[in-house]
């Protein structure tokens, strides 16, 4: 299994923003997170839903400490990873959320 943690893509970033992550039209792009990452590491995986489906995975290259939330004012880690990232032949049903969760990748395919 390959460890990580999900993120949702708003739909409001439409098929084309989720779509940038996989097909070679960007080489990184930068997610956040709130706090410090405790069980992640680079090489550990981002898991991105997009409409209630698991779409794909991108590899964590950074971690970049000491960013706030713009809104609140509290920490936030921004959290680097490589495109294009391993998009999935057929999406897996997940229900989207707010934040980040842990993800021990146990339904991603071999």
């Amino acid at each position: 299994m390959s460890f990580g943690i999900t993120k949702t893509i708003p739909a409001s970033r439409g098929q084309e923003g989720i779509d940038s992550l996989y097909d070679g039209s960007r080489s990184e792009f930068e997610f956040h997170m709130a706090g410090s990452p405790s069980k992640l590491k680079v090489g550990d995986f981002v898991y991105t839903i997009f409409k209630d489906e698991l779409v794909g995975r991108l590899p964590i290259t950074e971690f970049i400490g000491g960013a706030k939330n713009p809104k609140s004012g509290r920490p936030r880690t921004l959290i680097m990873v490589a495109c294009p990232g391993e998009r999935l032949p057929t999406p897996i049903p997940r229900k989207g959320h707010r934040g980040t969760r842990y993800y021990d990748g146990e339904d991603w395919p071999e």
